[in-house]
């Protein structure tokens, strides 16, 4: 199935759906390259936060490119996709991990969107293929997974088994003018290379803490020492927020049901009482205002 590649893409601008911590990072990312960028979220505060997230962050980011184009654009926010969409050549979904949320969304998207316009959720643990059931252009749907952005500027790129040929190839030399790293997967897989990887790490390393067997500073600090690691697992979480690991966890547990809960469970336990990571003030550690 074909679809036509957006063209002038240095004219038109670059939609993020979600202002929470991963959104409004990713929307510092393509802000500091000169794209005019345009965040949507309902919350007003999410709104303010991540426009004062991108002023500050962008004009660091885009020192480290090699070679910036267009000028740095105060970021545009606005509160429906309806109001963001008409125009942008890429659309990039970082809402909660809960298909009732991105089914409709996708299905919103690519009415409003312009035909050329690429859609993108950046799912970590579902595969665009499942997100695309309200979508009557799956050819221009597929998954771009960020990490967290800026540290890591490694996306992986995934088909929805429908994606047109060229749009991983296009996406490969165009996201590279941001400093992004683009990986594509060859096939269909739940959770992508490095997350079906790190998902190991990141079960086992919650098992050993809920067993009693170590504590999540011990971890981190030999996952540091053994690995060289900037942060330990437990860091990393906090950093993502332990309802997003959550909502993961349970994804997993759901496409592979001999995986054991333990892992699972104990994260729930900190969610269950408002611990949230650093988002909330706590979560494995605590964090000053």
């Amino acid at each position: 199935m074909g679809h036509r590649l957006p063209a002038n893409i240095t004219d038109r601008a670059i939609v993020i759906i979600g202002g929470g911590t991963l959104g409004r990072r990713i929307a510092a990312v393509f802000a500091s390259g000169g794209a005019a960028v345009r965040l949507v979220d309902p919350s007003e505060e999410q709104r303010a936060a991540a426009r004062t997230y991108v002023a500050e962050t962008a004009p660091e980011l885009r020192s480290k490119l090699e070679a910036p184009t267009g000028e740095l654009h105060e970021l545009e926010v606005h509160g429906t996709p309806e109001e963001a969409a008409p125009g942008a050549w890429l659309i990039i979904e970082a809402v909660p991990e809960r298909l009732d949320i991105k089914r409709p969304l996708f299905g919103t998207l690519d009415r409003v969107a312009d035909a050329d316009a690429l859609l993108a959720t950046n799912s970590s643990s579902y595969a665009s293929r499942e997100v695309i059931t309200e979508v009557e252009h799956p050819e221009r749907v597929f998954n771009m997974h960020f990490a967290m952005p800026p540290q890591s500027m490694a996306v992986e790129l995934m088909s929805d088994g429908q994606t047109a040929d060229g749009i991983m190839e296009f996406l490969d030399r165009e996201l590279r003018a941001f400093g992004i790293i683009p990986f594509i997967a060859a096939k269909e897989s739940t959770g992508f290379i490095f997350n079906r990887i790190w998902a190991a790490i990141k079960r086992e390393s919650l098992t050993v803490v809920a067993e009693g067997v170590s504590t999540p500073e011990d971890v981190d600090g030999i996952m540091r020492a053994n690995m060289g690691l900037a942060a330990g697992p437990f860091q990393l979480m906090d950093q993502v927020g332990l309802d997003v690991v959550l909502d993961i966890e349970e994804h997993y547990v759901s496409q592979f049901p001999s995986l054991p809960t333990v892992a699972r469970d104990f994260v729930r336990s900190y969610v269950d009482a408002g611990k949230l990571g650093r988002k909330s003030g706590e979560g494995f550690y605590r964090y000053g205002d």
